[in-house]
């Protein structure tokens, strides 16, 4: 590390001792006159460049007599400028940006321009992303925008969350390129998927509330939209290395070759990445591609090939393996501790979590211009996924269950080492003691889960007299997808018998006393299918200043699926259910002048339930449509104040959503021995509250950002749910197993009104700092607040009669407070552009609750948590060629 400083020192040194004639300049946005940091300035003609300042000022040496410099920046248009010693000073550079205007990627204008789409919406560039991501998982670069709150969850790679407003993962739309990335089937995203996006990313906006994006299945709480490079890459390239705690290293190249003179442009890149994990037992290997083949065909038509891919495995640690904070105290690593990490008797490392999968996207796009007033933009897209995860299975219920690290906030004890890790050699043990004639107790299966999507995004858009643009298209999805269980390991025996997994639909009842062995299928078998047919269409009003749309929306989504483990095969193909969605949204911004602009919005949503906890009453073991099933619905309306200037720029905005017939899946803490859960529909929330984020630029170099994010999230109403075991299967309020819709199927009803949304902080606010305080050296010291974060709340039950009872108000997190330091350093190594970055989460080694389940007394003492990572860092040197 000393060496790293010394070099780092001397090559400020060094870079300082040169005195320069220079040119000057301020590189701002056009539409909005703000200043853009890190502006490439070079001089083509010696080769030298520049990275503009906070400011966006810039200063670059040129030989004497006339000169060119070219300056660009990703996601603007770049600009050539004739320049002279005689006259340094070049004033203000209005660059334009390319938000809208790169149509082979943005197909369906998802992209909002600020003082222009009536939104609220915040920004993340590449040089953020590159300077404050570090080791973070992606989502977490958003932790300091308003609304957002993300966390690592159990801490394995790629197992992180995010919400908005307070609406979980299936209520907010990712999009890449335009084209969304939400699960078809429940609707949420795994981020282990993504792991090359902070590589490939070229603009990040996150539009909370109704948002721009256009397809005709839109979400409710807000979108992430991110566009990822194409034909506005520069020619060159990079490689970069990068270290970290716990072993972290990542090595990885970009190269491209920028726009041909034939108007071709190819972009590569490639990562690996390595880690023992900051979690106890959490190591990962993780890779990540991206190729993007792009051809500008002629001066009105474009072509782009993109394909990426991220494969990874990753040892994890299992979301319920919470415990309580009495239980955290007692542990050797304390919150490190992982509960199902352990050995067998052998000491071969062994684990009952672990994740693999690899999820290539590939689009085509093709943008059109096919007059001076009209263009056709049309994507068409094929995402392919293998994987699957490790998962414990059992002779009974209760066998099953012994594969937990924990319960209820308390390590198990039936299989715990002296050492406190998990003792795997005593299912060994136990599988092959010979009184044991029934095969294996307790076997380990892994879930494969594979897909084939495809789908087609194609707008049309023209526009109408000189002030109004019309835009209209269409949004196609088709998705099957594959999920089975095979045994991988007996743990010693000789065979195992699934006779938990009852299927009394079956003519061949054989399976009660089958034995399988490594490679038969348990649990389920079965193939789920989605297709979505939509239609949407916006007109939009622009003139003087005024900028106003109205849009809609209409979509059928169809859902069906094919049983081959519970269902003979005359029977293994279900209904389809269909159902209608649709969107109306309006909306309007008005520029006052050029520091003073308002907006607002309103709109409604009419969502169709997900395949998963919606359309059907179990989707993993039956066919039964379920009868209860309504689309989810949300009416929202928003106002919003911007204000910008040299030196001060913010955004206030004030939104209310109501969301109607939400569907809710939710544990029960039952006096039964099984783990119940209730599926309950018809639930409603109110979600409200204010929003502040602001950027001053006080002195030269120096620039304070900052936001305030106050929420009201409650539920509005009482709910009532039909009771399933963990594994799927519906039973009785005694946990017994019976039929699907079985009269004595068992029911609870939860009083919920005024009850606070959980698993999210309502309450969040940023302060950040970032100042150069020698040229190319920049330092930042970020810090965020997180307050009135409720537990993710558990239905109690008092005996097992699952009568109607009041819930209590889960247990409130303490509120936390996590500061996160960054230097970035940029500097030439020969002839050659280098940048190197270090980063320091959790300066203070702070401890703060991020995850909590409300416990039986909605108090602290019965609450189970995941405590934040400690102080980590890393390191990273990026050469550019």
């Amino acid at each position: 590390m000393k060496k790293v400083i010394s070099f780092f020192v001397v090559i400020m040194i060094a870079q300082l001792s040169f005195s320069q004639g220079l040119v000057k300049g301020v590189v701002v946005d056009k539409a909005t006159n703000e200043a853009l940091v890190g502006v490439s300035v070079i001089n083509p003609a010696t080769g030298a460049g520049i990275a503009t300042s906070l400011d966006g000022s810039f200063a670059i040496k040129i030989p004497s007599g006339k000169q060119e410099i070219t300056v660009s920046y990703i996601g603007y248009f770049s600009k050539t400028i004739e320049v002279s010693a005689k006259n340094p000073n070049l004033g203000t550079i209005a660059i334009e940006s390319e938000a809208i205007g790169l149509n082979d990627v943005t197909v369906t204008s998802s992209i909002a321009v600020r003082r222009k789409t009536p939104v609220a919406l915040s920004v993340i560039d590449p040089v953020m992303i590159e300077t404050k991501l570090g080791t973070q998982e992606f989502p977490e670069i958003l932790k300091s925008t308003p609304g957002i709150y993300a966390t690592k969850q159990g801490g394995g790679y790629g197992d992180s969350r995010v919400n908005l407003r307070g609406f979980e993962a299936p209520n907010i739309a990712v999009m890449i390129n335009g084209v969304p990335m939400n699960d078809m089937e429940w609707g949420g995203i795994y981020w282990s998927n993504w792991g090359a996006l902070s590589d490939v990313t070229r603009s990040m906006q996150v539009q909370r509330g109704l948002g721009a994006s256009k397809v005709a299945a839109p979400s409710l709480g807000g979108s992430i939209n991110v566009v990822t490079r194409s034909t506005d890459a520069i020619k060159g390239g990079s490689v970069s290395y990068g270290i970290g705690n716990d072993g972290y290293a990542k090595i990885g190249f970009a190269v491209s070759t920028g726009l041909t003179a034939n108007n071709w442009a190819i972009t590569l890149l490639g990562s690996k990445t390595t880690s023992n994990g900051y979690i106890q037992g959490t190591e990962y290997e993780a890779y990540s591609y991206f190729v993007n083949i792009s051809k500008r065909i002629s001066d009105s038509q474009q072509l782009s090939f993109t394909a990426f891919s991220a494969p990874q495995w990753h040892n994890q640690r299992n979301s319920g393996d919470k415990l309580t904070i009495a239980q955290w105290q007692l542990q050797p690593l304390k919150y490190r501790y992982n509960a199902s990490y352990g050995f067998d008797m052998n000491g071969q490392r062994k684990q009952s979590s672990y994740n693999y999968y690899n999820k290539p996207q590939i689009s085509l796009n093709h943008f059109w211009t096919i007059d001076e007033k009209s263009s056709l933009s049309t994507a068409v897209y094929l995402s392919l996924g293998n994987g699957g995860g490790w998962g414990g299975q059992g002779y009974t219920s209760g066998d099953r269950t012994n594969w937990y690290g924990s319960t209820a906030g308390v390590p198990n004890t039936l299989f715990r080492a002296s050492d406190g890790t998990f003792d795997y050699g005593a299912i060994y043990k136990l599988n092959t003691d010979p009184t044991n004639t029934n095969g294996s107790k307790m076997i380990m299966s892994t879930a494969v889960n594979s897909h084939v999507w495809v789908g087609a995004l194609s707008t049309y858009n023209t526009k109408i007299g000189q002030n109004i643009d019309f835009y209209g298209g269409l949004d196609l999805r088709y998705y099957k997808g594959t999920h089975t269980n095979v045994i991988t390991d007996l743990y010693g025996g000789n065979f195992f018998i699934d006779v938990t997994s009852l299927r009394p639909l079956l003519t061949d009842q054989s399976w009660k006393t089958k034995k399988l062995g490594v490679g038969d299928v348990v649990y389920r078998d079965y193939d789920g299918f989605v297709a979505s047919e939509g239609l949407f269409g916006q007109a939009e009003y622009n003139k003087n200043g005024l900028s106003a749309f109205v849009s809609a929306s209409a979509s059928n989504t169809s859902n069906w699926r094919y049983d081959r483990f519970y269902y003979d095969p005359s029977q293994a193909l279900s209904k389809t259910s269909n159902f209608l969605g649709y969107s109306i949204k309006g909306g309007a911004n008005y520029n006052i002048n050029t520091n003073h602009n308002v907006f607002a919005n309103i709109g409604i949503i009419s969502r169709a339930p997900f395949f998963s906890g919606g359309a059907f009453l179990q989707s993993t073991i039956s066919n039964e449509l379920n009868p209860n099933a309504v689309n989810e619905k949300a009416f929202s309306a928003e106002l919003g104040y911007g204000f910008r200037s040299k030196y001060f720029t913010a955004n206030l905005n004030v939104y209310r959503t109501n969301w109607i017939d939400k569907t809710l899946v939710r544990s029960i803490n039952a006096n039964v021995q099984n783990s119940l859960v209730a599926n309950m529909q018809g639930v409603n929330a109110l979600h409200q509250g204010i929003e502040l984020d602001f950027v001053v630029k006080p002195v030269k170099d120096l620039e304070i950002t900052g936001m305030i994010s106050l929420g009201d999230w409650t539920w509005q109403n009482n709910a009532t749910g039909y009771l399933y075991d963990s594994q799927g299967q519906p039973v009785d309020i005694l946990g017994n197993v019976v039929p699907m819709l079985d009269p004595k199927q068992g029911i609870v009803k939860v009083n919920l009104q005024g009850i606070h949304v959980g698993n999210s902080a309502q309450n969040t606010a940023a302060l950040g700092l970032n100042y150069q305080i020698l040229k190319g050296f920049r330092i930042g010291l970020d810090g965020n607040y997180f307050g009135k974060n409720y537990s993710y709340f558990n239905i109690s039950s008092v005996g097992t009669s699952l009568a109607s009872a009041d819930f209590s108000q889960p247990w409130m997190i303490p509120d936390a407070v996590t500061l996160d330091f960054s230097a970035n350093y940029r500097f030439k190594i020969g002839t050659y552009d280098a940048t190197l970055t270090g980063n320091i989460f959790n300066l203070l080694d702070s401890e703060y609750i991020t995850d909590a389940t409300d416990g039986s007394d909605h108090t602290w003492k019965t609450a189970s948590v995941f405590y934040g990572f400690g102080r980590t860092w890393s390191m990273n040197l990026k050469i550019r060629f």
